[in-house]
């Protein structure tokens, strides 16, 4: 059974590290959340290990960067692990092709770039080509997520798909939101694209493998193992942080104020029987349930 808690501190005793969401827990992609980072700074001085977990289309070093111009401190977590990084894991292995095709924004021109500098690259030579020449898709994001939708891509998603091509899903998120805005993400194409027969393959949040980069990561942040069992995962997104905990076998606990917050809410609070008719919707029961991280 979930349990409804007011602050993390009530069970943050329980774990060593946490592996905490960033878009609708932390931030809103404008700025942090004031009581969030209140929260996490209390679990690190007591000596537990922050490791934010992002399924954001770009490497790590360059969440960083994003993260400094909202106002997030660099001294509140000790680490960050993004989709970005276990896709661009996947696409240097080779194994699906050296031609690519990236549909994403120009913002997301820095997920190709460095790649000799991760010690997952093993000298292939990555080369961005148009569709008529690709032997896979990476997808980052739409083009303008300010204004578009998946249905301006289907045409796009159609060709890719006749062409036999997998597409890489850099970001598993279906939707986010941009202050009071939902934006739709790479998710979605990738959504739209198996719907309609491609083949579509995902390594952000809820997939392995970002949970295995993540655990190798705090492995060396900590300087030793950390059992499952004393990781929280914090996040807003059922489909994503709580199923990827779940499937795991990690707690976690759900932010209600975050993307479901229609569904969970009622003003500034939790609804209990409307959370739980939501989680009886989407059959996960969440370790913790929290109206917002603080």
């Amino acid at each position: 059974m979930t349990e409804i808690i007011e602050k993390l501190n009530q069970v943050s005793g329980r774990y060593d590290a946490v592996f905490c969401d960033l878009w609708g827990c932390l931030h809103n992609g404008v700025k942090p959340f004031a009581e969030a980072v209140s929260a996490l700074e209390e679990f690190r001085k007591q000596g537990g290990k922050v490791l934010l977990l992002t399924n954001a289309p770009r490497p790590a070093a360059i969440v960083q960067q994003q993260l400094d111009r909202i106002g997030v401190d660099r001294t509140l977590y000790d680490g960050i692990v993004a989709s970005g990084d276990a896709t661009r894991a996947a696409m240097a292995s080779g194994d699906f092709g050296t031609k690519v095709h990236h549909l994403g924004p120009p913002k997301d021109d820095s997920f190709f770039e460095n790649l000799e500098s991760e010690d997952f690259y093993k000298n292939i030579d990555i080369e961005r080509v148009p569709l008529d020449q690709a032997e896979s898709v990476v997808c980052t994001g739409l083009l303008d997520d300010l204004t578009e939708t998946p249905d301006d891509y289907r045409a796009f998603l159609l060709e890719a798909k006749n062409r036999g091509l997998k597409l890489l899903c850099a970001n598993p998120d279906i939707i986010v939101h941009f202050g009071d805005k939902l934006l739709y993400c790479a998710g979605a194409l990738a959504a739209a694209y198996t719907e309609m027969g491609g083949e579509s393959l995902y390594f952000g949040k809820p997939h392995p493998p970002i949970y295995e980069l993540a655990r190798n990561r705090l492995t060396a942040i900590a300087g030793r193992e950390v059992g499952d069992e004393r990781i929280l995962c914090i996040g807003d997104g059922v489909k994503t942080d709580i199923q990827g905990a779940v499937a795991e076998g990690m707690d976690c606990l759900f932010i209600t104020s975050g993307i479901a917050s229609d569904q969970t809410m009622s003003g500034n609070r939790i609804d209990k029987p409307r959370l739980k008719t939501f989680l009886e919707q989407v059959q996960l029961t969440p370790t913790y349930c929290i109206a917002h991280l603080r």
